[in-house]
């Protein structure tokens, strides 16, 4: 089971970054004890699998890095190759999207120390579900977060249980 820090940061930049790092934890053990075959397995009524749930939220919290940071995104699919961030490419492997994604982590975590304030903002990319010329900010950014990983970990609890039986939550 996830194991959650019991320390409480006493500022909302602590207190947002620690409720994020408790939804990465939860995806990342929806994958522990399993081979990479029963990982890559989609066995619901879902196309999604385990793997590629990790290798979608390792990329996700990059794109918003990158956005937050008004830098170009080195990984940044186009919407016919939007789907391939759903499910391993030849070679990879889920340790090689764990890896990458602490890699994120820590340059997000050390962004968001960084940023002077959380009402920082930084504008969104066109798209036709964001607003003309929109922009968010770091603090809204960090709940986004939360947002995606707390559904996907939701997904995540449904396909490990539909392999082996396994509960999040006992």
């Amino acid at each position: 089971m996830a194991q959650i820090s019991t320390e409480v940061p006493g500022d909302e930049r602590g207190t947002l970054l620690a409720f994020v790092e408790a939804q990465r934890v939860a995806l990342r053990e929806s994958v522990r004890g399993l081979t990479e075959e029963q990982a890559a397995s989609r066995p619901s009524a879902s196309e999604l699998s385990l793997s590629g749930l990790l290798k979608h939220v390792a990329e996700v919290e990059l794109v918003w890095l990158r956005l937050a940071q008004q830098r170009p995104n080195e990984r940044q699919r186009s919407m016919e190759r939007w789907s391939e961030g759903f499910r391993l490419a030849e070679g990879e492997s889920i340790e090689d999207v764990l890896a990458f994604w602490d890699g994120v982590v820590r340059e997000a975590e050390a962004f968001v120390a960084a940023v002077p304030s959380l009402d920082d903002t930084f504008p969104l990319p066109p798209a036709p579900w964001f607003p003309k010329d929109g922009k968010v900010s770091v603090r809204w950014m960090l709940l986004h977060l939360v947002e995606e990983f707390a559904r996907h970990a939701g997904h995540a609890d449904v396909v490990r249980e539909s392999i082996d039986g396994t509960k999040a939550m006992g």
